[in-house]
């Protein structure tokens, strides 16, 4: 598409690809954080579940256990807490601790929140305590910051649409007129100024994209 826009021109495709590398790797670390964000979520309603499965007098090993069938039925097989739930009813049938497990989990997921929870069950189980109050408070504290988060999003769900539409307008100018005034950019293709001239309006709407997503970013992160 930017290889027609700015060169009509199959040859441009070629140096394009790196433009096309740099994007791929853009939108598939916002994939990650997306899953994560999703697996955080799903998370949320696992500790919810242990914690009321625990208030019933069930220890925290077999809570988890539980954990795992009350999440098919809410999010389905595939869902990523179901997966991670399995792995550890598996960690636990070879007898491996319980925190450690949640530590790989919050190591794999790279979720500030599971690792706080991690972090507060590791010592919890150390130090003794009230292990379904703490799983009670934790459960709160998690579910608190990740709704927190979830009102910020939905605030600002609306500019993320508007950047949205500003990235396409470009585009939907270019096609306007070039459909209405047949000829108009035919100067800019095919010679040395017109290739000089519509890289600097790819460069510059390049970086106007993604700096666009990095302000947003930034927004949320603050948030």
């Amino acid at each position: 598409m930017l290889s027609y826009f700015f060169y009509r021109s199959a040859i441009a495709m070629i140096p394009m690809i790196a433009v096309g590398i740099f994007f791929y790797r853009c939108k598939r670390r916002d994939r990650i954080k997306k899953n994560r964000e999703i697996l955080e979520d799903e998370f949320k309603e696992c500790i919810a579940s242990v914690s009321a499965s625990m208030k019933a007098g069930y220890a925290v090993e077999n809570a988890f256990r539980e954990s795992e069938a009350d999440m098919i039925r809410i999010y389905g097989k595939e869902a990523f807490i179901v997966n991670e739930l399995a792995l550890i009813r598996r960690g636990l049938e070879m007898n491996i601790p319980l925190e450690t497990l949640l530590e790989s989990l919050a190591k794999r997921s790279g979720s500030e929140h599971i690792e706080q929870f991690s972090q507060v069950f590791e010592i919890a189980k150390k130090r003794g305590g009230s292990m379904p109050e703490i799983i009670k408070t934790s459960t709160e504290v998690i579910t608190r910051q990740i709704d927190i988060r979830s009102e910020m999003k939905t605030v600002l769900s609306g500019r993320r649409m508007e950047q949205n539409i500003m990235k396409i307008v470009p585009f939907a100018i270019l096609l306007y007129i070039g459909f209405s005034n047949r000829g108009y950019f035919d100067s800019l293709y095919g010679n040395l100024n017109g290739i000089m001239i519509m890289s600097g309006c790819l460069a510059l709407y390049v970086f106007a994209y993604f700096l666009g997503d990095r302000i947003l970013g930034k927004i949320e992160k603050e948030m």
